[in-house]
C-alpha cells in the first residue's frame, strides 16, 4: 500500500475507533449509571409512601439508596477516567497508570522515571496503549510498563498478557503513528506481548 493510502486508511481507523469508543461509552452509560439512577428513583418512591407506615423499610430503602449512589459514583467516575483522564496534566503520567492497572485488576508494574509533565497528546498515548494492554489480562499474568525519556522522545516498552489478533492494538498504533512515532507488537516466548515505541517530545 502506498504512503498517501496507508495514511487515509490509518486515519480510517482512527475515526471508526472513536466512534465504536463513543458507543460503547453510552452503552456503558445507559447499563450502568443510569441503571443505578433508575433504582435510586424507584427507592425514593417507596421510602415517600412508606415514610409514616413502615419505618423498617425505609432504612432498608435508604440502605439500597445508599449502595446504588456510591456505585453510580463509581462508575461515573472510571468513565470520566476512560475519556479523558483528570491526572494525566496534575498527578503525572506514573499515578495515572498506577490508578489504571488497579481499576483493571491486572498486577503491574509500573517503571515511570524521567518527569511528570509529558506533552498531554503524548502521556495521553502512553495510558491508551496501557489501557489495550491491561485489557487483555486476565488477572493472573503481570502487566509491566517501563518509560524511558530521552532528549527528543519519550520511550516505552509493555509487557503483558498475548492475544491471538493484535486487531485491538490498531486503534494505538495508529494514534502513535499520527504524532510521528513508533510502535512495535512482539510475541514473547512464554507466551506474553511486548509493546514497545517511542513519541516525539516535540513537533
Amino acid at each position: 500500500m502506498r504512503p498517501r493510502k496507508q495514511l487515509c486508511a490509518a486515519g480510517e481507523r482512527l475515526v471508526l475507533a472513536a466512534d465504536a469508543d463513543r458507543r460503547a461509552i453510552e452503552r456503558e452509560l445507559h447499563t450502568g449509571v443510569h441503571q443505578h439512577l433508575v433504582g435510586l428513583a424507584v427507592s425514593l418512591q417507596l421510602a415517600r409512601q412508606a415514610v409514616d407506615s413502615d419505618p423498617e423499610a425505609v432504612r432498608s430503602l435508604l440502605e439500597d439508596m445508599r449502595r446504588d449512589v456510591r456505585q453510580a459514583l463509581h462508575e461515573t467516575a472510571l468513565l470520566a477516567q476512560r475519556i479523558y483522564p483528570a491526572t494525566v496534566e496534575t498527578a503525572g503520567l506514573g499515578a495515572l497508570l498506577r490508578s489504571a492497572a488497579v481499576n483493571a485488576g491486572v498486577p503491574a508494574s509500573v517503571d515511570a522515571a524521567g518527569g511528570a509533565d509529558y506533552p498531554p497528546e503524548v502521556a495521553m498515548t502512553v495510558y491508551l496503549c496501557w489501557l489495550a494492554m491491561l485489557a487483555r489480562g486476565s488477572g493472573e499474568r503481570p502487566a509491566t510498563i517501563e518509560l524511558r525519556i530521552g532528549e527528543k522522545a519519550l520511550g516505552f516498552e509493555i509487557r503483558g498478557q498475548a492475544s491471538n489478533s493484535d486487531a485491538d492494538l490498531d486503534p494505538v498504533r495508529d494514534r502513535v503513528q499520527a504524532l510521528g512515532g513508533r510502535f512495535t507488537v512482539e510475541l514473547e516466548p512464554d507466551g506474553g506481548g511486548r509493546v514497545s515505541g517511542s513519541l516525539p517530545l516535540s513537533r
